[in-house]
């Protein structure tokens, strides 16, 4: 008995309806509610630096990033990050979370965010940014916005409202 592979690659368009499957499962309707979507709606995320897991060919896992600005300062919005409930808890979207920030890095982005679960995100460098100095269109739990330095300090400072890179003040 064999079993299949599970690659990683690019997202590509032609993946674009089996990732919004997977969200669907993972978030449900209320994602469309979220802070972190609405700043997703701005524009698209960077292609080339998101990941898909894929089994037999078919996407079972994806990391998203999307050009953000905080204030005045560039960055990267992490997610959103699911895996098909077959395959959680096998290391897939670690996998895939590693392969994302590593482009990030080599492409010269010096700084990640995202709201989420510090003690899933921590061991990736992500840590909590002070209370209330990145703001998000939305309510969100202040304890739960993260912050990952690909380039050491790129954090210090960082401060102001959150939105889509392509989003005019």
């Amino acid at each position: 008995m064999t079993t299949a592979v599970i690659l990683t690659g690019a997202e590509s368009a032609a993946h674009y309806t089996e990732i919004e499957h997977i969200h669907a499962d993972a978030f449900g309707p209320g994602r469309y509610a979220r802070a972190a979507f609405r700043i997703r709606e701005g524009g698209p995320h960077d292609q080339s630096l998101s990941r898909v897991a894929l089994k037999d060919g078919k996407v079972i896992a994806s990391v998203r990033l999307t050009p953000i600005v905080i204030g005045a300062t560039p960055a990267l919005l992490l997610g959103p990050l699911a895996v098909a409930p077959a395959y959680k808890n096998r290391g897939i979207g670690r996998n895939l979370l590693k392969e994302s920030l590593a482009l990030a890095k080599d492409a010269g982005h010096r700084l990640v965010i995202l709201v989420g679960d510090e003690p899933y995100y921590g061991p990736f460098g992500f840590h909590r940014v002070p209370h209330h100095s990145v703001r998000f269109p939305a309510p969100v739990d202040q304890n739960r916005i993260l912050a990952c330095e690909l380039v050491d300090g790129a954090a210090n400072e960082v401060a102001g409202e959150v939105r889509h890179a392509s989003t005019r003040v």
